[in-house]
């Protein structure tokens, strides 16, 4: 098994010339309700071509954005959604997937961001959890926000990895982008800030968890691969990596695809471009389908049945 370094060290702060401070948020629009508490979660599969050493390899990919209660003393889904406590905080929850094959062997990663919608009142996201599970093991990470600060636990069976629990300074998580787009893109942070890379990221490449500096953009397009109409990008551009994301313009700004370029594999890595475009979108309380005859819905969304 290969042994490469994935080391939890927070490295100094960025330059002063890089800010966390963001243009004041809005409150998301009128129809966010109807359509954000009818009861459903919205899910969207995508075509993958994931890259992993120094290769494309074809995958799935399933983005799951849903509100729920959430209690921020505990940063846990609360059990009991009638709860009128102040520590009941409505968040936008996303599960995103990926399930890719690199040669024999299978990848499954999932990655979890827990982003309050109001964001006037709650700035920053409460928590995001990562799961990497392949043949060779499997690793886990969790930030959580504690006193305007993250505390990161991190857990892998790489022996140089093992087991961490730091302070990271309150910064951007680029998990936490996917919700905050959701909620309103106007909030998105744009110019130069500084910013914990994905999570999942970090994972594939063994990398230092450390603050980076990037540039970020928010675009109007007329057309791309991803849609012949109109349509936006958000766009963060590291000194090593790029990450854009293509949405709908119109509210509820459904998400239509995504490129992450960086250089992957060992020892001569090129620069490859992760891509992931979307197959179809639909509402579901998916919770409550969980019968073999359910296995139908899959197809509508492009998904493998067995």
């Amino acid at each position: 098994m290969k042994n490469f370094i994935y080391s939890f060290v927070l490295v100094s702060l960025i330059a002063c010339n890089y800010s966390n401070s963001q243009e004041p948020k809005s409150e998301p629009p009128r129809n966010f309700n109807g359509y954000w508490y009818a009861g459903q979660a919205e899910i969207t599969s995508f075509k993958l071509e994931q890259a992993r050493y120094g290769e494309i390899h074809d995958g799935e990919a399933v983005l799951v954005f849903v509100t729920e209660p959430f209690s921020q003393s505990k940063q846990v889904k609360l059990d009991n959604w009638r709860d009128q406590s102040p520590d009941n905080v409505s968040v936008m929850k996303l599960n995103m997937t990926k399930k890719f094959l690199t040669g024999i062997y299978p990848y499954s990663m999932m990655m979890s961001s827990f982003t309050p919608v109001s964001q006037d009142k709650y700035p920053d996201a409460f928590k995001v959890t990562t799961s990497s599970q392949e043949w060779c093991g499997h690793t886990w990470m969790q930030i959580n926000l504690r006193d305007d600060q993250y505390q990161l636990q991190g857990f892998s069976y790489f022996e140089s990895e093992g087991d961490v629990n730091v302070e990271v300074p309150n910064t951007i998580l680029e998990d936490e982008l996917w919700t905050r787009l959701r909620i309103n893109p106007e909030s998105l942070p744009t110019g130069k800030i500084e910013i914990l890379p994905s999570s999942f990221y970090l994972r594939l490449g063994h990398r230092e968890v450390e603050l980076k500096r990037a540039e970020a953009s928010l675009t109007d397009l007329k057309s791309s691969d991803f849609s012949n109409s109109g349509h936006r990008k958000y766009e963060i551009m590291y000194d090593d990596r790029s990450l854009s994301i293509y949405f709908e313009s119109a509210f509820p700004h459904k998400i239509l695809g995504w490129e992450e370029t960086y250089k992957s594999g060992f020892g001569n890595p090129e620069t490859l471009t992760t891509r992931a475009k979307r197959r179809n979108t639909i509402k579901s309380a998916y919770w409550g389908k969980n019968s073999n005859k359910d296995r139908a819905i899959r197809k509508k969304l492009g998904l493998s049945t067995e």
